[in-house]
């Protein structure tokens, strides 16, 4: 029986790739990537010259029953995102269910490395014993209610953001943890405690950027927002 890989790639700096991880696409048959194009830098990057093919979570049935076949016949496949760990925020969990139910016996085989969200939350400072994940906020629909899922927490919040729509998402965050508080602290003489936030801009990368305070503050902090985000929001 083939062996699937599940290997994390950098999130920025190509040289945070795992000894391991090189191996790995060095002998495997042939790499799904979720961007071909990110995919194709790396390897060439590492001098790797392995056929890859796109999956991602717009892939037809007919590409996911291909990936199926070339286990079938034995190939062995790695299954990488654009940037990080496959799984996390992105449509590897639902291959997986898919091959794991046609194939019981397929073994499959983590290859850990980079994860934008672990990075973040080790350095925030933040308790990370128990921790929210949340993705990418909704683009539309159902915004206030993620926003009040996070301002109620009373665990530490990561959540992701792009760089078109990181200060409207603070801004809004910074609205709804302001009404939280007021209609949790009604009637009581505390004082609500202050929510920090640590926001992280493309991590690992040339431009890294650490922005840390209250959330207007780093609002007024972040002058261009581009590259990708990563919001970490302190317990009540």
């Amino acid at each position: 029986m083939a062996n699937l890989y599940v290997l994390a790639t950098p999130i920025g700096n190509l040289r945070d790739f795992s000894l391991r991880g090189l191996a790995v696409l060095k002998e495997v048959d042939l790499v799904l990537a979720e961007d071909t194009r990110t995919t194709k830098k790396l390897l060439t990057h590492y001098q790797i010259d392995k056929p890859v093919i796109s999956y991602h979570q717009h892939s037809r049935l007919a590409k996911v029953k291909y990936i199926l076949e070339q286990l079938e016949k034995g190939r062995n496949l790695a299954l990488v995102s654009e940037a990080g760990t496959p799984g996390i925020s992105d449509p590897g969990a639902k291959l997986i269910d898919y091959l794991v139910g046609q194939l019981p016996d397929l073994k499959i085989i983590p290859i850990p490395g980079p994860s934008a969200l672990i990075t973040a939350l080790s350095i925030s400072g933040f308790p990370a014993d128990k921790f929210f994940f949340l993705g990418f906020p909704p683009a539309k629909k159902k915004r206030k209610k993620f926003f009040e899922e996070v301002a109620r927490a009373k665990q530490t919040v990561v959540f992701y953001e792009s760089p078109h729509r990181i200060i409207k998402t603070l801004n809004e965050l910074s609205l709804v943890i302001a009404s939280t508080s007021l209609s949790l602290s009604t009637g009581s003489a505390k004082k609500s405690p202050v929510r920090r936030v640590v926001v992280c801009r493309e991590l690992t990368k040339k431009f890294e950027t650490i922005y840390r305070g209250r959330v207007e503050e780093v609002v007024e902090q972040i002058k261009e927002p581009r590259g990708e985000f990563v919001v970490v929001i302190s317990n009540k």
